[in-house]
C-alpha cells in the first residue's frame, strides 16, 4: 500500500517569487495561516538570501509555525545561503533547509561551467553542512535541478544521491524544472531513483507546468514512490507554473488515496490567493474556473440534468461540494445547446414550462444564438413570452366582448380576413373556442387548467390548455394576464398559433 501522501507547499517561495509583486511579511502570513488550515504538511516559506524581506518573512513563519508542520528555507548550495536559511527557521519545531544544483548535462556544461565530479563535490559538502547546522533536530533536502533532463546521466546522478543521502540529506527532490517531454519519461526516472535509494528515503518531485502536464506528472510519480509532491496554490509559479495543489488532490482522491488536506477548503481559498496574487483564475480552470461546472452542449446538458443530485455526475469529476463551491452545474444557451437548457434556464427563473414546450422554442433560440452567441437568462425569458405567452401567428385576437344570457362577441383575425361572431357557451372558454369553430377553424379542445402566478405586476393568472392537433399531436398552450378571462383567451389564440405555425 502507498504511504500517505505528503504535501509540501510552494506558493510562498516558487510561487511567491514568480509575481511581479512579491508579497511583504504581512500578506505571506495570511496566507500561511490558510495553508495550515488546508492541513498541508510542509510549507517552504521562502528563500532567505534573496533579501531582507525574505529572511523576515521566514524568520516570522516559523515562529508561529504548529509544531507538526515542516517549515523550510531554500538554498543554494552556497555555505552564506545555507547559513541565512537555518538562521531564518530554526525556531520551528520541524526545521529543515533545502538545497539544490543542477545535475543535467545541459546545466553542468552551459550554466554552471562545472564539471560532473565538481558538482557532485558541491553537493555533498553543501548538504554535509546544511546537516551540521539542523543536527538531529532537522531535515536536509536536496533537489536535482533539472532532473527531467538527466535521461542520459541518470546514472552518474543516482550515485550523486548515494553519497548526498550518506552526507545527511534524508529528503531528496527530483524537480522537473522545465517540463519539455511527456510524464511517462520523466516518471520512469523517478523510479530509478526511488528503487536505488534507501527506502527509509523520502523521495519528492517538484513539477513545473510548461507544457501543461505538471499535475499528471506528479500523481503518476506518486504511485512510483514519491511520497512528497511539491505543489503550489492556483499552480503559481515561474513562467506556466508548478504543480496545481488541487488538482493533485483531488485526483488522488478520486484514486481512493487517503488525501490528508481539508478539500473543503480549496474554492475559497483559490478566491484569496488569485485576488492577493493578482493574478486572475482562469476562466476554463480545473476544479476552480468559473466555466469548470458549465455546459453548453445539449447531449452534455441532458446528462449533467438527469445527475445533477448525484455525488457522481454525468460530466464533472467530482461534486462541487467537496472542493467547498456552493455553486452548481451551470447550463449556457448557445447554438449548440438543445431543450434541457431551455427548460433548467426558464424553470430555473421561476416560469412554468413542459419539455415538450422547451422542445417547441429551441429553433428561435438557436436562431438567435448563431446570431448574438450565447444567450443570458433575459434573452431565454424574452423568446418564451413571444412563442409561448404571446405566440406570433395567422391568428389575432381584436376584441372579446360579453354580452347577455351566456353570449360573447369575438372578432378576430386570421390572415387578412376579419371575423365577428356571435355564440353562446358554458363561460367565456366554451364560448371562445364555439366561436372559433363556427368561423370554420378546428379546434379541438382536450383540457383546461388555471394557476395563480406572481411573474410581475400585469400579470397574477396563468392558464393552461391542451388542444389536439389536426395530425393528433396534443398541444400545450398557455396565456397570462390579471384578468381571468383574459388569460384564458390568450390560451386560446396561442394555441390556435401553435397549431397553425406547425403546418
Amino acid at each position: 500500500m502507498e504511504r500517505q501522501p505528503f504535501f509540501y507547499d510552494i506558493t510562498l517561495r516558487d510561487g511567491n517569487q514568480s509575481l511581479k509583486k512579491p508579497w511583504n511579511t504581512f500578506e505571506k502570513e495570511i496566507i500561511f495561516n490558510n495553508l495550515i488550515e488546508l492541513g498541508v504538511q510542509g510549507i517552504e516559506v521562502g528563500f532567505a538570501a534573496a533579501s531582507d524581506m525574505d529572511f523576515e518573512a521566514c524568520l516570522r513563519l516559523a515562529s508561529i509555525a504548529p509544531d507538526n508542520t515542516v517549515i523550510s528555507a531554500l538554498a543554494r548550495t552556497v555555505k552564506n545561503d545555507i547559513l541565512k536559511a537555518f538562521e531564518s527557521i530554526k525556531n520551528a519545531k520541524k526545521k529543515r533547509i533545502h538545497t539544490f544544483i543542477a545535475m543535467s548535462p545541459f546545466n553542468m556544461r552551459y550554466v554552471l561551467n562545472k564539471s560532473p565530479e565538481e558538482v557532485k563535490k558541491t553537493a555533498i559538502e553543501a548538504v554535509s553542512y546544511a546537516k551540521s547546522l539542523v543536527g538531529n533536530d532537522g531535515e536536509v533536502q536536496f533537489s536535482v535541478e533539472h532532473f527531467g533532463d538527466c535521461c542520459e546521466n541518470i546514472d552518474f546522478v543516482i550515485d550523486s544521491l548515494k553519497e548526498i543521502v550518506k552526507a545527511g540529506a534524508s529528503v531528496i527532490n527530483l524537480p522537473n524544472t522545465v517540463e519539455r517531454t511527456c510524464p511517462s519519461r520523466f516518471v520512469n526516472l523517478v523510479e530509478k531513483v526511488y528503487n536505488a535509494l534507501p527506502k527509509d528515503i523520502i523521495i519528492s518531485v517538484h513539477n513545473h507546468n510548461d507544457l501543461g502536464m505538471a499535475t499528471a506528472t506528479t500523481v503518476e510519480s506518486y504511485f512510483k514512490g514519491a511520497v512528497q509532491l511539491e505543489c503550489a496554490l492556483n499552480g503559481l509559479g515561474e513562467r506556466a507554473g508548478n504543480t496545481n495543489m488541487y488538482e493533485v488532490a483531488v485526483a488522488l482522491h478520486n484514486l481512493g488515496v487517503d488525501v490528508p488536506l481539508n478539500l473543503s477548503k480549496i474554492y475559497e481559498l483559490a478566491l484569496v490567493i488569485s485576488d492577493m496574487s493578482d493574478v486572475k483564475i482562469y476562466e476554463k480552470a480545473p476544479l476552480i474556473g468559473p466555466e469548470a461546472l458549465s455546459h453548453r452542449s445539449g447531449i452534455h446538458q441532458d446528462g449533467a440534468v438527469k445527475t445533477k443530485d448525484m455525488e457522481k455526475g454525468a460530466y464533472r469529476p467530482i461534486h462541487p461540494s467537496l472542493i467547498g463551491r456552493k455553486d452548481d452545474e451551470k447550463l449556457g444557451f448557445t447554438s449548440q445547446s438543445g431543450k434541457t437548457a431551455i427548460f433548467e434556464i426558464i424553470t430555473e427563473a421561476g416560469y412554468p414550462i413542459t419539455l415538450s414546450e422547451a422542445q417547441r422554442i429551441v429553433p428561435f433560440a438557436k436562431e438567435e444564438a448563431e446570431k448574438i452567441g450565447e444567450l443570458t437568462t433575459r434573452n431565454i425569458i424574452d423568446i418564451y413570452y413571444n412563442n409561448v405567452l404571446n405566440v406570433k401567428g395567422a391568428f389575432r385576437l381584436c376584441n372579446l366582448e360579453k354580452l347577455e344570457d351566456e353570449k360573447i362577441k369575438l372578432r378576430f383575425m386570421y390572415k387578412d380576413k376579419e371575423y365577428n361572431i356571435e355564440v353562446s357557451g358554458n363561460g367565456p372558454v366554451d364560448a371562445c373556442i364555439k366561436a372559433v369553430q363556427k368561423a370554420g377553424f378546428d379546434c379541438e379542445f382536450l383540457n383546461y387548467e388555471q394557476k395563480a402566478l406572481n411573474m410581475g405586476s400585469d400579470a397574477s393568472a396563468m392558464t393552461i390548455m391542451q388542444f389536439k392537433a389536426p395530425n393528433g399531436q396534443t398541444v400545450i398552450s398557455r396565456g397570462c394576464d390579471e384578468s381571468t378571462v383574459k388569460a384564458n383567451i390568450k390560451a386560446i389564440f396561442n394555441g390556435l398559433n401553435i397549431i397553425e405555425n406547425m403546418k
